[in-house]
């Protein structure tokens, strides 16, 4: 099978978005065993930015 590359994700503007985003685009670096921890923590992460959403710049 071939692999495809995945694009960089593009940044939201959020940096507690963009670094799960750059944790999650750099999974295919590491090792298998070790992807359940990095969604996990992703969705910790996101989920804690949706309970306490960054202020908005006026």
């Amino acid at each position: 099978m071939t692999e495809v590359p995945v694009p960089a994700p593009t940044p939201t503007g959020i940096d507690a978005v963009d670094r799960v985003l750059d944790l999650v685009a750099g999974l295919d670096a590491r090792p298998l065993g070790e992807h359940a921890a990095v969604f996990e923590a992703a969705h910790a992460d996101l989920r804690q930015t949706l309970d306490n959403p960054p202020a908005a710049s006026a």
